[in-house]
Parts: C-alpha cells; sequence; structure tokens
C-alpha cells in the first residue's frame, strides 16, 4: 500500500519539476503572465530563503532539514502504526514536495518559484510549497479527528 503514497509523492515531484523547467525555460526572470484576470498568474522567481524568504543563503540549513524530512516522511510511511489514508495521504504530499525543493535547492542553490494569486497579497509559491501545505493540513485532520480512534 505504501506503493500508492510513494506515486502521490512521485506525481508531486513530476509535476512540481515540470512546470518549473517550463518557467525557467519560457520566462524571463520576474516576468509575469495573467492565467486567470484578478485570480492567478505566472511569476518567475528565485527564492533562495524558505517560506517569505527567511533565512535567504542559508543551504546547509536546508539541506539538513530536507534529509531529516524526507527520512521522518519514509518512517511515517512505513510505520504500521500509521495506517490511516488521510495521514499517509498527507505524508506523500509532504514527501513530494520537500524532494521537488530539495532537488532545486541542490542543483540551483535556490528555489523556483512561479505561482501568484492575484486576489490577495501573497508570496509566489510553487506546486511543491502547496503540497506541503495540503499534506500538513491532512496530516493535522488525521491527528486531531481520527488519532484517536485508531488508537482504541
Amino acid at each position: 500500500m505504501q506503493l500508492l503514497y510513494l506515486f502521490i509523492a512521485f506525481l508531486v515531484v513530476l509535476c512540481d519539476q515540470g512546470l518549473k523547467y517550463y518557467i525557467s525555460h519560457s520566462y524571463m526572470l520576474g516576468q509575469e503572465h495573467t492565467l486567470i484576470a484578478g485570480l492567478l498568474s505566472f511569476t518567475y522567481v528565485k527564492n533562495s530563503g524558505a517560506a517569505w524568504n527567511i533565512l535567504t543563503g542559508q543551504m546547509l540549513i536546508f539541506y539538513i532539514i530536507s534529509i531529516i524530512a524526507i527520512i521522518a516522511c519514509l518512517y511515517f510511511l512505513y510505520n504500521k502504526k500509521y495506517n490511516n489514508p488521510i495521514f499517509k495521504s498527507g505524508i506523500g504530499l509532504v514527501l513530494g514536495g520537500v524532494i521537488g525543493n530539495f532537488i532545486d535547492r541542490l542543483h540551483l542553490k535556490y528555489v523556483i518559484d512561479m505561482i501568484q494569486l492575484d486576489f490577495i497579497n501573497f508570496n509566489i509559491f510553487n506546486i511543491a510549497d502547496s503540497a506541503i501545505t495540503v499534506g500538513i493540513i491532512l496530516i493535522f485532520i488525521y491527528l486531531i479527528f481520527f488519532s484517536d480512534k485508531d488508537e482504541k
């Protein structure tokens, strides 16, 4: 069953890296393209930090955090104690997102971001960031609503 969640992670990495490749080869740095007026745009930016550009240029910290996160995700995927599909889907999304951004950091020394929500003032992000966010939300849903039931 872990193969399903590893496949989810693989799809996240594939989509994330595919879009990053497209953006980096089709857009000039800083170029913006509206997809849905007032809602969604692509803007090509390079992010050498984490969310909101914190810890800019601290690649060693990001390498260590990424490796620890990948190991933790694999532990939870393969641990029989955690067998809830909501939890494991969340772990698969987080794993894919961490790997997607880790590939950029290793290869480029920065992360390519491109998704911009035009209806709110929010940072530009990528598919990997989205997968990590949705994955963490699913993990919290499991912890809040289902973990007690699984323990009984």
